[in-house]
């Protein structure tokens, strides 16, 4: 997908592939899978496209309890919060 990789990521970094991700997303949704489900609906026959979704990408930044986003939000509020205790826990819960 979209994300950039550096020798070093910042949170900026983070923000602005994000941001890429879900206008990518609201994109493939309007122009294939919307498209698709009109298609099936009225009974026209297409040619499929093949397009990768990227959805997964996005719920794993964005998901409330799990996600990138509400982990790194949870370590900012933590008294001894630490960029290592972020990653360790991302490793942990993502292996």
């Amino acid at each position: 997908f979209g994300f950039e990789i550096f020798e070093t990521n910042r949170f900026e970094q983070l923000c602005i592939n994000y941001a890429n991700e879900k206008l990518q997303q609201h994109f493939t949704n309007h122009v294939f899978k919307m498209q698709e489900e009109l298609y099936a609906k009225e009974e026209v026959f297409y040619e499929r496209t093949e397009f990768e979704d990227n959805q997964e990408v996005l719920e794993l930044v964005e998901m409330k309890k799990d996600g990138l986003l509400s982990m790194l939000d949870e370590q900012v509020r933590m008294p001894k919060g630490s960029d290592k205790n972020y990653f360790s826990k991302i490793a942990a819960l993502y292996k």
